[in-house]
């Protein structure tokens, strides 16, 4: 299905949780997180059902995010549910790393094409203070795996302040190049003040080409990250719901002055 700018629609971010394992600095507060009480978080079979209805529109990309997606009880369930959904060409998730080298080999077996992994430095250091809690060997081990049951090619997502030029970010790129990964970088973004920008190496940020839409986990379909737009799949049903998404989708984003990355997605 096409928006009202002539954009093809192909790709659905489906946030499970907005509950994460990790404090990042420009991803939430060290304390105080407002969580979603968990009766309104969709459950398997209800997102299931929107992702029937993004075939019948033309969507077969979908990509499990949170929060932390592997925090989310059963998991390796949703990614087959959603795998053997007639329709569905690719399931990828992005994950911070650090439960991933338990749940690879399940994830690969349940259909799970690939990952993306944050990482935005590989300074033990840096990583424990732009995480506030982290530890960077589970990452490391959890990318191994990632080689190990082929959800490769395995990207990097490193977060920037100012340039792909940064020390961290420089060593991101060589220990990918090193070890068979590809990276992107993402410049640091600010929902309120629409800050964003395209992302080096990857597709995100490019509102003139953008196919993509968000499902939060309490249910509400995003035409776009910037813009505080939202439907309803509960009262709307899912499909009407995506329809909605779709024809009002918006040229460019703006700003988002009632969502955080950690309960859309990113």
């Amino acid at each position: 299905m096409f928006d009202r700018y002539n954009r093809q629609i192909t790709y659905l971010r489906i946030s499970v949780t907005d509950r994460c394992n990790l404090r990042c600095v420009y991803c939430m507060p060290e304390e105080g997180v407002e969580t979603i009480p968990h009766e309104k978080i969709m459950r398997f079979e209800e997102i299931v059902q929107v992702v029937q209805a993004a075939t019948r529109l033309g969507i077969t990309k979908f990509r499990l995010t949170g929060g932390e997606p592997l925090v989310r009880r059963g998991i390796t369930r949703l990614v087959q549910m959603i795998h053997e959904t007639p329709g569905v060409k690719e399931v990828v998730m992005t994950t911070n790393g650090q439960l991933l080298e338990n749940y690879a080999q399940d994830l690969a077996c349940a259909g799970l094409g690939r990952v993306n992994v944050s990482l935005d430095t590989i300074n033990p250091q840096r990583y424990l203070e732009i995480t506030r809690v982290g530890t960077l060997q589970p990452v490391f081990d959890g990318l191994k795996a990632a080689q190990k049951y082929g959800l490769t090619p395995v990207k990097l997502n490193c977060v920037v302040s100012h340039s792909s030029q940064e020390p961290d970010a420089r060593q991101v790129k060589e220990f990918a190049d090193a070890n068979g990964f590809q990276v992107q970088f993402i410049h640091q973004m600010d929902l309120a003040q629409g800050l964003f920008s395209v992302v080096e190496g990857g597709h995100g940020g490019d509102c003139a080409h953008c196919n993509r839409l968000r499902l939060t986990s309490d249910g509400h379909i995003m035409p776009c990250l910037f813009s505080d737009s939202g439907y309803d799949v509960r009262q709307l049903g899912p499909e009407e719901a995506l329809i909605q998404a779709i024809k009002n989708k918006p040229r460019n984003g703006t700003c988002n002055l009632t969502g955080k990355f950690y309960n859309i997605g990113g």
